[in-house]
């Protein structure tokens, strides 16, 4: 006989009374199956109900019928705890080093990585930054980080992928920089921007239809990029290229391409359609302010005109183009760059004709400054039963009539800025005619104060308050300021040092990111008042993280301050987006600033 073996009593406890959920399992169905136990005993010494154990045993033999192995998987599989380890070739490590020498923060890494299909995550990133010996980079401007993408070199480390319509087939989730510029796509929807744009005469390609392409070029106006020049980030950015359904915005190469084929005519009818959708929206009073601005032109040779900037305070080889804003809204209702100094009096005539052509309703008021046009023009303006506010040109026998005002005759006026305080000034009146204009009788307001250049106010409204009137014409200031901001945020003046794209296409995509950021304004309640650029460093600059379900696009926005009050203004729509595989878009807060 053989000696009996001793028994550890942990041992015997371990098959007598199992913790884990599978081994116990595992043990009740050998008692019933191999050792024919009864479902009763089974459920007795492990601590199931009766009706438990049939239901184990049903499944577990509907999951052996099913397979084509023995079932011992089912059981014995080694469970790994935590997140599994991502996988790091020489290649991956070598690509993310010599970004970071370039300064490339984390985010900024991980967004062009996945723009290749390398599925990293931040912290991987960031592990190999810190094996590598990189300190935490300080804190940028995104001026400056857009700064360090162009000069990263980028292009010899990685290429960007070419540009295709997005398939939306496969759930998956990406880092973005460009979340932020997400958030109009529910102004667009809710404004039918979209439908504007796909009966457009705008052309399409191949592969990129009609509304991708517009947007496309309208996911740079918003997002704040400064120089097309280079492939830099925006073009790897997976976030920007879904706005416009695609799954990379394209190269620079595609844009001049593209607005090759636009004529005039084509954004005219856009404009048109534009104006008609604001009018049906209230978006659009009976007040149009008028102004130039000139877009200067870097090329080398000399085709065009010099025109007097305001932002350099002096003349320039540029192209001059005439704008039209509503004084209520701030929504520029019109765009010509065709503006040459032969035909530039007769611009008020032609807005007059396109805007009621496109809208169907009749301006009732202008308001301009004195070189927008002639004493004859105002003169067919008022035949139109038209008011106008203007300002009168400069004279030695104006300024000897101004002078010989009595001082009792002055009357005290307060003028709001722009920005929204206001100034004290003195104004006096009197009524004059001119042959040019018909010898019809023409309002004179003279006005002049601390801090304000004298100037005379001329006018046909012989009704409104001479108050209201300067208030009226002060508030053509605005549209000075938006004309600055297009320079300055949209970059209107440096679209021929980039991407060669038309300068009047340029201009109506300018108007439109324009018309898209006061529309937002309005939503965001107490920031109505906002310009585009602090709206986009507030509430549009941000990084996350998209993720691509079933049916619907969540977009996880990255914590700031103003991240909430931008979650309750977006418009909540329940529609899908055609461009985006048909599905909803939800915006939400990401687990992390």
């Amino acid at each position: 006989m053989g000696k009996t073996r001793p028994i550890d009593s942990s041992v015997k406890l371990f098959f007598a009374d199992p913790v884990q959920p599978l081994h116990r399992q595992y043990l009740a169905l050998r008692s019933f199956y191999f050792e024919e136990k009864s479902a009763v005993e089974v459920a007795a010494q492990y601590g199931y109900t009766v009706q438990a154990v049939y239901t184990l045993a049903k499944n577990f033999r509907n999951r052996l019928e099913s397979s084509k192995t023995s079932g011992a998987e089912l059981f014995f599989q080694e469970l790994k705890l935590g997140r599994p380890k991502q996988e790091r070739d020489s290649n991956l490590v070598e690509i993310i080093v010599n970004f970071r020498k370039k300064q490339l923060s984390v985010p900024d890494i991980k967004i062009l990585l996945d723009s290749k299909g390398y599925n990293v995550t931040e912290g991987l990133v960031y592990r190999v930054c810190d094996e590598n010996g990189f300190a935490r980079l300080p804190k940028r401007s995104s001026e400056q980080r857009q700064e360090l993408m162009e000069r990263s070199g980028y292009v010899d480390v990685i290429q960007a992928a070419i540009s295709t319509r997005y398939p939306f087939i496969e759930e998956e989730q990406f880092s973005s920089k460009g979340v932020g510029v997400l958030t109009f796509l529910p102004l667009i929807k809710k404004y039918k921007i979209d439908k504007v744009i796909q009966k457009s005469s705008y052309p399409k390609t191949k592969k990129i239809g009609r509304l991708s392409s517009i947007l496309a070029f309208l996911a740079l106006k918003l997002s704040n990029v400064q120089r097309y020049g280079q492939d830099d980030g925006w073009c790897m950015d997976r976030g920007l290229g879904m706005f416009a359904g695609l799954n990379v915005l394209p190269k620079t190469t595609w844009y001049s391409a593209y607005s090759d084929a636009i004529e005039r005519k084509d954004n005219v009818a856009f404009l048109k359609s534009m104006n008609r959708i604001f009018a049906d929206h209230g978006l659009l009073s009976d007040t149009a302010n008028l102004d130039f601005t000139a877009i200067p032109y870097w090329g080398d040779e000399d085709p065009f005109e010099n025109n007097w900037s305001g932002k350099r305070s002096k003349a320039l080889i540029s192209i001059q183009a005439a704008l039209a804003q509503d004084p209520d809204t701030g929504i520029l209702c019109y765009g010509d760059t065709t503006v040459k100094h032969d035909n530039q009096d007769d611009v008020v005539l032609e807005f007059l004709d396109f805007y009621q052509s496109g809208t169907g309703k009749k301006v009732n008021y202008l308001i301009f400054d004195s070189k927008f046009t002639t004493l004859e023009n105002l003169g067919r303006i008022n035949g139109h039963e038209i008011n106008f506010i203007t300002i009168q040109r400069k004279s030695k026998h104006l300024n000897e009539k101004i002078a010989q005002i009595p001082d009792a005759q002055w009357k005290t006026v307060k003028i709001e800025k722009p920005n929204h305080k206001s100034r004290t000034a003195v104004y006096s009146e009197s009524t004059t005619t001119n042959k040019r204009y018909g010898d019809q009788p023409l309002r004179q307001i003279f006005i002049k104060g601390r801090s304000i250049k004298p100037a005379t106010i001329l006018t046909n409204d012989f009704e409104l308050k001479a108050e209201e009137v300067i208030r009226r014409y002060s508030r053509r200031w605005l549209i000075e300021n938006e004309i600055s901001e297009q320079i300055h945020f949209f970059h209107l003046n440096r679209n021929c040092s980039g991407i060669v794209v038309k300068v009047d296409f340029d201009l109506t995509m300018t108007i439109l990111a324009h018309n898209l950021y006061r529309l937002l304004a309005a939503e965001l309640q107490g920031y109505s008042h906002n310009r585009a650029q602090s709206l986009y460093d507030k509430f549009i600059d941000n990084y996350g993280e998209v993720v691509v379900g079933e049916d619907e696009i969540t977009v996880k926005m990255n914590r700031k301050r103003a991240l909430p009050l931008l979650r309750e203004s977006i418009p909540q729509l329940e529609d899908t987006y055609s461009w985006l595989g048909n599905k909803k878009l939800v915006f939400t807060a990401n687990s992390h600033t």
